[in-house]
């Protein structure tokens, strides 16, 4: 496990320790489906294991992808991915409006109301379980608990860590103008990233997903804005990852599209 970090200067220690970036090529892409088999099919059971080692499905091939590695080594850490609406057929459902759709408040946020290329998904957030595990961890994808966000106690990890991944789909839908951008995520999660300054609030009521979930919304443009002095040098650092990734390679995106699952290239979507 990561030795927790000395300093309280969240942006230099993270980018001491680590990097996020956009999973724009085929070693980044294989490390995200690699981790994603590890935790959703080796160690939780969630999905079925697969002969290649790499857990991949249909909203891949329209998703974009976060990878967090250690910086040393290049080891990967931990993963999550931006589900954007389908090229060919913007309306089909994003996996919440599907699973969601009896408990939505949609006098809150009703997706069906809002553009369709504004809207993604957060979904397939993992961490490894050397980078997640503490005492009685093992059956989430990823661990959060008060330690996480401020709270008393010793810890064994670098903080943040999963935080760091919601962080990265936050900075890549800013970028593209996601603005509306759902999570199912445990009923306390909202009410933790608030405490950071993370703006993300309940839309719906709790479904039954591997666990109790509820979905929530976050909005893309108001993430900077509210967070706590101690998350924003974090942030900025992922940030900085991200855009300069998209920058050396503006139609990276498109790739990731047509290719993530060995498919044929698809008309894309239209992106600032």
């Amino acid at each position: 496990m990561e030795a927790k970090p000395k300093s309280r200067d969240l942006g230099a220690s993270f980018s001491q320790m680590f990097e996020l970036i956009p999973a724009l090529d085929d070693v980044a892409l294989e490390q995200v489906y690699r981790v994603r088999h590890d935790v959703y099919c080796r160690d939780l059971g969630w999905e079925p294991a697969r002969e290649n080692g790499l857990e991949t499905d249909e909203f891949d091939r329209h998703s974009l992808h976060c990878l967090l590695r250690r910086r040393t080594t290049g080891e990967p850490v931990g993963c999550t991915r931006l589900i954007l609406a389908r090229p060919e057929a913007p309306h089909h459902p994003l996996p919440f409006e599907h699973s969601c759709k009896e408990v939505l408040d949609r006098s809150v946020a009703d997706p069906a109301k809002l553009p369709r290329h504004t809207l993604g998904e957060v979904s397939r957030l993992a961490v490894l379980n050397t980078f997640r595990q503490r005492r009685g961890e093992d059956s989430s994808a990823v661990s959060m608990t008060e330690d996480d966000f401020g709270g008393p106690g010793p810890q064994a990890r670098f903080p943040f860590v999963p935080v760091s991944l919601y962080l990265g789909a936050a900075a890549i839908a800013r970028r593209f103008g996601i603005e509306h951008v759902f999570v199912l995520t445990e009923p306390r999660l909202a009410s933790h990233f608030s405490r950071i300054g993370f703006d993300i609030r309940p839309v719906g009521g709790a479904i039954e997903h591997r666990g109790t979930r509820v979905p929530s919304l976050l909005s893309s443009s108001k993430v900077v804005a509210g967070l706590r002095p101690l998350i924003r040098p974090m942030y900025e650092v992922i940030e900085r990852s991200v855009d300069e990734a998209f920058r050396l390679d503006p139609n990276a995106w498109r790739w990731v599209a047509s290719r993530a699952t060995q498919i044929a290239a698809e008309e894309p979507l239209a992106l600032p």
